[in-house]
């Protein structure tokens, strides 16, 4: 167990710094000066100058890049341009809302595709089998701009159950600003949901067809616990799995439902700095995915010892 967990950090540093190299890299290859990039067309000379002795810019390329890793592994990210605040300090800030949404449409996703999941591969063939499987992919069809219009216009705008956008006022307290989340968190679990049913309706497919199975229903054992207790949590890694890229790929990949409903998280920021050619901030913010992708990743192979005593590091 010691081994592999040395040898999971050593790939994690390894990928940590092959994003900062990419990150690095990808503001060079721009044409044209990255300083003049960034202040736009009506920069002055000395303006241009000024950034660049800012950024550093005016150092060799090796220089440039050792002060770079260096300053970003003791977690300096740069300085945003248009916030004139260090990246660190801006993306904390937008953390909260993109993290919250990600765990609440997260939550939303396994209430809905767990049950019918298993449900499904349960009455494997049957009619509310078929609708299972055609409902998850029509789910997965439509775009997520799209469900959260329709949301807004009738949950919000007519029915006036939910905020139609925003995060609440700067002064709203805790409960407020979740309340601001449910529809956009809905939206995006109805999404996610989809790839969640179908990886927990083939699992539980594989399983339910084992020997043991059969075994435990001979014994007389009630089919409720055969299902719950000895077919879904040997079903369980594929799902723990999908689980955990799902819900990385919700704190980092929400940009349209973060747009959609006008909520100041990561990946509206994203969006606003390419808009603004806001450069440190787009490097901070990749190389903070990249590490919460490697962090969720490692945590999802630990959680594979919890859930089956089998495995072993």
């Amino acid at each position: 167990m010691r081994s592999y967990l040395v040898r999971r950090l050593v790939g994690m540093v390894v990928v940590i710094f092959l994003v900062l190299t990419i990150a690095f890299v990808l503001v060079r290859l721009a044409p044209g000066d990255p300083a003049s990039l960034m202040l736009g067309p009506d920069a002055t000379p000395e303006e241009v100058d000024a950034l660049r002795i800012r950024l550093g810019l005016d150092q060799p390329i090796i220089v440039q890049y050792l002060t770079f890793v260096t300053n970003a592994l003791r977690g300096d990210l740069g300085t945003s341009l248009f916030f004139n605040q260090s990246v660190t300090s801006v993306l904390a800030t937008r953390a909260e809302p993109s993290i919250f949404l990600a765990l609440f449409s997260l939550l939303v996703a396994l209430v809905i595709a767990t049950p019918i999941g298993i449900w499904a591969a349960y009455r494997r063939g049957s009619v509310g089998d078929q609708m299972s499987v055609t409902s998850a992919m029509l789910a997965a069809s439509v775009p997520s701009f799209l469900t959260g219009l329709i949301f807004q216009r009738y949950l919000a705008t007519d029915l006036g159950w939910f905020p139609v956008s925003g995060y609440g006022s700067p002064d709203a307290d805790f409960a407020e600003r979740m309340r601001h989340l449910i529809l956009p968190a809905i939206t995006l679990g109805i999404t996610n949901s989809a790839l969640i049913l179908r990886f927990t309706r083939a699992s539980m497919l594989d399983i339910l067809g084992e020997d043991y199975i059969r075994t435990a229903r001979s014994k007389g054992m009630r089919e409720r616990r055969v299902v719950l207790r000895h077919a879904l949590k040997n079903a369980g890694i594929p799902i723990i799995t999908v689980v955990g890229l799902t819900f990385a790929l919700l704190v980092s990949g929400a940009v349209v439902t973060e747009r959609v409903f006008n909520l100041p998280g990561m990946g509206n920021l994203v969006v606003n700095a390419v808009l603004r050619r806001d450069y440190p901030v787009i490097q901070g913010t990749l190389i903070v995915v990249a590490a919460l992708y490697v962090l969720v990743n490692l945590a999802t192979d630990l959680l594979y010892l919890i859930l089956d005593k089998r495995v072993k590091y």
